[in-house]
This record gives C-alpha cells, sequence and structure tokens, in this order.
C-alpha cells in the first residue's frame, strides 16, 4: 500500500499539487486520471521518487520516501516495476534479453536463474516463442506485453503503468487492461496507472484518483463514477456522446437492478 499525505508540490510561483491526500491499495488497480495540466503526471513523480514533494508525506508501507536515506531508497526502487508510455524496450536485444535486464542489473541470480525467470514472466504475459525475436519484428502489443514481462521480472510489491494503452488499438487495449487487472490479483501488487484512457476507467478502475487542477478532486471504483454528481469528473469522463450513452445504460440497469 501507498499513501499519499498532504502532499504539496510547487514550480516557482505555480502550486501543481495542492494537498493531496489519497491511499493506493495492494491486490488493486489504482487509476490516476485528470486532463492535461491537472497535476496527475507530477503526482506520479513524486510517487516514484523522481521529484521531491514540497510538503507532505508519501509512505510505502509505512516508508516514508521523502525521508529516507538514498541508500534505502535504491532498497525500495527494487521493490518497483515500472511500465512505459512507449515501452521503451532495447532494439539491440531480444523479447529475452528485454526481460533479463533488470535481473542483470538489480539481482544475484545465475544466468541459468534469470533465464527461467526471464522464460516464467514471457509465458505468463502470453508471449511464448517469441523469446528470440527483437522489438522491430513484433507489434505495439506484443511490445507493450513484453515491456510487461520486464516490468514483473523482479517480482515487484509496487507496479506503476504510465499510459499503459498509448497508441494501442481498442481491442489490444482491453487484452493490456485484463492482463495488468490479472497479474494486479495474482501478486498481490499495488498498481498504479496513470491514464486517459475511459475504456481502462469503466473497464478495471478498482481506486480511481481523479485529480483537477492540482486538487484531489474524487474518489471511486469504475461503478461510482456513473452515480457521481461531480460535474468536473462527469465533464471529464463523459465528454463524448458513446461515454454519454454507456453512462445512460447502465443508470437504467443499475435502477432495474435495485442498486440505487
Amino acid at each position: 500500500m501507498i499513501e499519499v499525505k498532504n502532499v504539496i508540490k510547487s514550480f516557482e510561483d505555480k502550486t501543481v499539487l495542492k494537498g493531496i491526500n489519497a491511499t493506493f491499495y495492494d491486490g488493486k488497480t489504482n487509476l490516476i486520471i485528470g486532463q492535461s495540466g491537472s497535476g496527475k503526471t507530477v503526482l506520479v513523480k513524486n510517487l516514484v521518487g523522481l521529484l521531491k514533494p514540497d510538503q507532505g508525506e508519501i509512505l510505502y508501507d509505512g516508508r516514508d520516501i521523502t525521508k529516507v536515506s538514498i541508500k534505502k531508497m535504491k532498497e525500495i526502487r527494487k521493490e518497483i516495476g515500472m511500465l512505459f508510455q512507449g515501452s521503451a524496450l532495447f532494439d539491440s536485444e531480444t523479447v529475452e534479453g528485454n526481460v533479463m535486464f533488470p535481473l542483470k542489473m538489480f539481482s544475484d541470480m545465475s544466468y541459468a536463474e534469470m533465464k527461467e525467470r526471464a522464460e516464467f514472466c514471457i509465458h505468463r504475459v502470453n508471449l511464448d516463442g517469441a523469446n528470440n525475436k527483437y522489438p522491430s519484428e513484433i507489434s505495439g502489443g506484443m511490445q507493450k506485453r513484453v515491456a510487461i514481462a520486464r516490468a514483473i521480472a523482479l517480482n515487484p510489491k509496487y507496479l506503476f503503468c504510465d499510459e499503459p494503452n498509448s497508441g494501442l488499438d481498442p481491442e489490444t487495449s482491453i487484452l493490456i487492461d485484463e492482463l495488468l487487472s490479472d497479474i494486479t490479483h495474482e501478486y498481490g501488487i499495488t498498481t498504479i496507472i496513470n491514464t486517459h484512457d475511459m475504456n481502462s476507467v469503466l473497464g478495471i478502475g478498482e481506486n480511481i484518483i481523479f485529480i483537477n487542477k492540482g486538487n484531489l478532486e474524487w474518489t471511486g471504483t469504475s461503478k461510482d463514477v456513473f452515480t457521481s454528481d461531480n460535474k468536473e469528473l462527469n465533464d471529464f469522463v463523459f465528454a463524448t456522446n458513446l461515454f454519454k450513452n454507456a453512462k445512460s445504460y447502465m443508470l437504467q440497469k443499475m435502477q432495474q437492478e435495485g442498486k440505487i
């Protein structure tokens, strides 16, 4: 679990994060959403230690990363997996080589152990047979799955995903969402996803944090989104007719089932 307590971050005379309080839970898909410029990317950078807040605490299972030593922070970083927006694979490395990279950097495993772990992770993301292929030889969706395999190679307690569905078609995006959700529940990972994808919000959003102009505007689940009367949230999530129709349908269904 990661807890954020009264986090404030400013750049020169502009306060970007205005006293954020939030909790990101183990074994759940925790989504951070908000418009461009809302402060969500700055929040994520503070969460992973790339930026330090001007005020407040960021607790990794009780360990405040704003106060720990450099040595301790290095140890905590070994518990973090990162899935970057563009996958960030090494073009000169095979699929297996990419997945083995963090093991070579941060583990004491033998080569045989690293290879076995890489093969397990590749199998877990349904890429059997692609071990010796290079990133240029596989599709964008497959590249994203390689990036997920690499992110879980060190068996992280915390997994950060930056726009995991960026550049993917709708069908592949759903597959990536389902994979992230499955891995989160299977291993009890604290998964934090920074996203603009409303399909992800409504599909796998178990704990949603909505940031608006530097403030924590709303929190809830994907189901709560449909019944929320928060204007800013509704304007953001249901900006298109497609999602407006989805909201109308879900509200009607929930009424029929006596849930609201």
